[in-house]
């Protein structure tokens, strides 16, 4: 830890002091809105801030969620809005601020951590592993025909904002069931998801709902940017978030958004790396489907976690689990898991695998193999074979995701 910097829990009358510090280390100009967006969520007594004198040059802060995982869901800690000034970086306060927060973390007996790295290559040292994939969709309208066979059912139709953030988290909630990476919501974070001003940004939406039979079994969530050449409308519709409880409701949700008139493009910024639009559209070449790295997740209680979790498969595999930055996780753990529940315990057997905590984060929601990890020079097997036997048990479908960047 740098001698000259001083790491902190934040005192509760010094908000806007620590809002301005973290504007200007992520190069931006907040408004007296975005202050008061932010205050309502920001949870103060987890707020850390890195002071050098009386100059706050860095902060970290992390909220209080439960996130899906494999047959289930555990406390987890959303790690964000980690930055340090540009006067102080290069200094060790990143490293010094990441050490007390996964102190406090694993004080709290939270199992778990999870972030979206401004930067990939900052959070692997911690122990963060990549978990789960974002993808990006771009596409010309004229190029959206569904396969044949499709039919829409139900109705669709626009809501105001609080009419539909009311409709729109009941489905939220049944949908983050279904998929590892989703966190649990509450309205004070529903609201703040979908705020109309972010970060200097005003962002207007169109809130759009789909129900057959009664219910609420989709919505989408989208604003349009405007342009206009001299031969007619250019205009993009942004898609924020699309959730469906069923595979008819997912249909007609995206075939609403294709057909919206005088629209020339479609774009979706952050998909699954499951999509099954891939499946649906006739030419899915034309989607621009594009792959970046998601949801980061680090094991803060390496056998806690693994309890949490379901297998897909009943099995047994020895890990020899390596972690310097959070060493109370080292050492070697027997891991006894099926669909039913998952014991993990110490052991003096010989070992399986050699794994790091960034490579059980990168494995625990079930998009990443151990054996894609493997060759990637990451992960050592011992015992032939047991790769193989390992995967089956850790590998999840659908994949994760977490449709909430925080």
């Amino acid at each position: 830890m740098p001698v000259d910097v001083e790491i902190r829990t934040l005192g509760p009358d010094e908000f806007e002091r620590y809002f301005r510090a973290l504007d200007a280390a992520f190069g931006g100009h907040g408004r007296p809105e975005d202050l008061e967006r932010e205050r309502k969520i920001t949870e103060i007594d987890r707020c850390l801030v890195a002071v050098d004198g009386t100059e706050m040059v860095g902060g970290a802060s992390a909220a209080t969620f439960h996130m899906s995982i494999p047959g289930g869901e555990a406390p987890t800690a959303g790690v964000t809005g980690v930055a340090v000034r540009p006067t102080h970086r290069r200094r060790g306060v990143t490293s010094a601020m990441m050490r007390r927060q996964l102190d406090d973390i694993h004080a709290r007996g939270e199992p778990l951590a999870a972030l979206f790295a401004s930067e990939g290559g900052i959070y692997g040292r911690f122990g963060y592993g990549l978990a789960s994939f974002a993808c990006s969709i771009d596409v010309e309208r004229q190029r959206t025909g569904f396969v044949r066979g499709y039919e829409p059912r139900g109705r669709t139709w626009m809501l105001e904002r609080d009419a539909a953030l009311e409709a729109f988290l009941a489905v939220y909630d049944r949908a983050r069931h279904q998929r590892p990476g989703m966190m649990a919501m509450g309205a004070r974070w529903f609201e703040h998801r979908f705020a109309e001003t972010h970060w200097g940004e005003d962002r207007k939406w169109f809130y759009v709902a789909h129900e057959e039979g009664g219910d609420v079994d989709a919505y989408a969530v989208y604003q349009i940017k405007h342009e206009w050449t001299g031969t007619g409308p250019a205009n993009e519709l942004g898609v924020e978030e699309l959730q469906a409880l069923s595979p008819q409701a997912y249909a007609d949700m995206w075939r609403y958004c294709f057909d919206v008139d005088l629209i020339h493009r479609i774009t979706a910024w952050n998909r699954p790396a499951d999509e099954p639009l891939l499946h649906l559209v006739q030419e899915p070449r034309r989607l621009q489907f594009q792959v970046r790295d998601g949801l980061w997740v680090r094991l803060v209680d390496v056998p806690a976690a693994l309890e949490a979790r379901r297998y897909a498969a009943d099995g047994r595999v020895v890990l020899e689990v390596r972690d310097p930055f959070c060493p109370w996780n080292e050492g070697r753990f027997a891991l006894d898991g099926g669909p039913e529940g998952a014991s993990c315990r110490p052991t003096a057997e010989e070992p399986d695998l050699f794994v790091s905590a960034t490579d059980l984060g990168a494995v625990y929601l079930g998009g990443t193999s151990l054996r894609r990890l493997h060759w990637a020079g990451r992960v050592q097997e011992e015992r032939p074979g047991v790769l193989d036997s390992a995967d089956s048990m850790f590998g999840w479908d659908p994949s994760p995701w977490s449709s909430f960047v925080f």
